[in-house]
Order: structure tokens, then C-alpha cells, then sequence
């Protein structure tokens, strides 16, 4: 009996002994020793595709977490609850499927109170989601894997890119407002210019500023100095005044007899029966350039004409008369 007892005594310390060393073994490999799910010394293995590393990482989605630890001593012996079973793509669809529809990659993230904008982001198990390094900074500050929304502990996280999709997606909705912002500005000024408006006041308007513009065109390709321009407009005006003043300063000989009658007989060709003052019929004084008047019509003439030697009427010359 006294040997039952020292064996079942030394079976019950023996238990014992394991049993410790088993927590020891849990604790040491859990607690003390670093397995972040972003820990930068974990590396993962990729099929070669004939892609470029960088092109690869920013075109699809992939798990960060490293290969699943072995099961310590008290795992094995059921003293410790294993760990679960990674998430398979079904399963990884389903809780994206719930962040999308929680919002989560259109709001900011809730460590740094940020936009994702392209920066790289993460989605957890528990569907949350957070910018790379702010996981990152959070996990090596707190020792220990927990959700900083759920505090749910030992998550996946897997990489994403929904957010750098919305934010390309909107960059480009706004690229293309403002593109057809100046396509339809640009229109709009072209039919401003170019279509004439319906209401009167408006179309007096633009028909005056097209006038104006036509007229600044004009001056500004006619002649680029518009005081030299002037100038000679001016310049000749006054040679034009001078040629008219000697021409009625010169003196005119008086027709002789047969002259006159030259002169009638053009008249008579003519076939001219009014006066071109009163255009009544011709009791007439006959000038010397062939021109017939009234008498009466012409003497009113002369007498409001400014002139001391007054010009015929009609072609402006200087003038013998002759009662017919």
C-alpha cells in the first residue's frame, strides 16, 4: 500500500512537471516572442509570373499574416485552446463583402483620423480597416495583437485596395467635371460671340460690338499710327481745299456769240425741260456750262450763297449767264 501511495505521488508530480513546462513553453513562445501580423521580418513566397515584384503587390490582394506557428506543448495537450483555422478566399470575400457594406474603406481611419487616399491599406478578420502603418505603429506600441476598434485578438490581416480605387475614381470624376466645365464655358463664349440674341436691346448690343470690334480690326491692321494716319487725312484735305480755291480764283473768259450757241445746242441734246431748282417748266437763263435754270430760281441762289462768286448748282463750276 505504502508503494501505491510513493508511485501515485511521484505519477502526480511527474504531471505536474510537464504540465508546467508546457504553460512555460506556451508563455515563452506567445508572450515573449514577437509574431505581429506586420512584423517586417516575416516574408512570404510568390509564384513567378513573369511580373515585376512592385507591379504584383499593387495589383492584387494577399495575406500578410506569416505561416501558422507550430502547436506548443500545451496546445497539443489541450491545456491551451489552439489557435484557429486561417480563412480561406470564400471566407476572406464575405468579411470584405461586410467592411464594404459598413463603409469602412470610404471613411477615415480610425487611428490617425486620415484619408486613405493611395497609402497602403489593410483589412482584418473582424472587417475592420486601417492603414498599413498605423497597424503597424499600434501593434509594436501595445505588445500584443488587438483590434483597435473590437479588441478582438490573433486577427488576419490581408492586404487591400479599395480605398485607393475609390480616391483614383474620384480624382477622375473630378478631372472630367472640370474638363467639361471648359468644354461648355468655351461653347458658351463661342455662341455669345458668333449667334445673335433674340431680345432687341440685347441684339442692338451685340450688333454694336461687333461694329466696334470690325472697326478696331480695321485701324489696328489699316495703320498701326493712328496719329500719323490723321495727319495725313488731314494733309490732304488741305491740298484738296487749295487745288478747289485756285481753280474759282482762276478767271473765266465770257463765251463769245458762237460759243453761246454751242452751248444751246447741247442743251437741245439734252432734252432738259425743268429746272433743277424748282422742277417747273424752263423759262430759263442759260450758263456757260450748259446748265439751265429760272432766272428767279437762280438769282435765290445766289443770294443765300456765301460765296462772292457762286458755282453752278449743279456741276459746281464757275459760270457765265445768258437770258434765252
Amino acid at each position: 500500500m505504502k508503494i501505491f501511495l510513493q508511485g501515485l505521488k511521484f505519477k502526480t508530480s511527474n504531471k505536474l512537471v510537464i504540465t508546467s513546462a508546457a504553460f512555460q513553453d506556451h508563455i515563452t513562445r506567445s508572450l515573449l516572442l514577437s509574431n505581429l501580423s506586420l512584423n517586417p521580418q516575416a516574408r512570404r513566397t510568390v509564384q513567378e509570373t513573369g511580373l515585376q515584384w512592385q507591379d504584383w503587390r499593387e495589383a492584387s490582394e494577399y495575406v500578410l499574416d506569416p505561416a501558422p506557428p507550430p502547436l506548443t506543448l500545451a496546445q497539443k495537450m489541450g491545456l491551451v485552446a489552439a489557435p484557429a483555422e486561417r480563412l480561406m478566399e470564400d471566407e476572406w470575400m464575405q468579411v470584405k463583402a461586410r467592411s464594404a457594406q459598413q463603409g469602412e474603406s470610404t471613411q477615415p481611419c480610425a487611428i490617425c483620423r486620415e484619408e486613405f487616399r493611395l497609402q497602403p491599406q489593410v483589412l482584418l478578420s473582424c472587417s475592420h480597416v486601417f492603414h498599413r502603418a498605423c497597424l503597424q505603429a499600434f501593434e509594436r506600441f501595445s505588445g500584443r495583437k488587438c483590434c483597435p476598434m473590437c479588441r478582438r485578438e490573433q486577427y488576419e490581416t490581408r492586404l487591400i485596395h479599395d480605398a485607393a480605387r475609390l480616391f483614383r475614381h474620384h480624382c477622375a470624376t473630378r478631372i472630367q467635371a472640370c474638363w467639361r466645365g471648359y468644354v461648355a464655358r468655351k461653347w458658351y463664349r463661342h455662341t455669345r460671340k458668333t449667334v445673335s440674341p433674340k431680345d432687341k436691346r440685347l441684339r442692338r448690343k451685340f450688333f454694336e460690338a461687333k461694329l466696334q470690334e470690325l472697326n478696331d480690326s480695321f485701324v489696328r491692321y489699316c495703320h498701326t499710327d493712328t496719329e500719323a494716319f490723321l495727319s495725313d487725312i488731314d494733309r490732304s484735305l488741305s491740298s484738296s481745299r487749295r487745288v478747289f480755291q485756285q481753280l474759282e480764283s482762276k478767271s473765266v473768259s465770257e463765251p463769245q456769240e458762237n460759243d453761246w450757241d454751242q452751248i444751246q445746242s447741247q442743251v437741245i441734246q439734252r432734252g432738259v425741260r425743268d429746272c433743277p431748282i424748282c422742277l417747273t417748266a424752263l423759262r430759263t437763263v442759260l450758263l456757260s456750262c450748259s446748265h439751265l435754270f429760272h432766272q428767279l430760281c437762280l438769282e435765290a441762289f445766289e443770294s443765300f450763297t456765301a460765296d462772292s462768286r457762286p458755282p453752278c448748282p449743279l456741276c459746281r463750276s464757275v459760270y457765265h449767264k445768258k437770258l434765252i
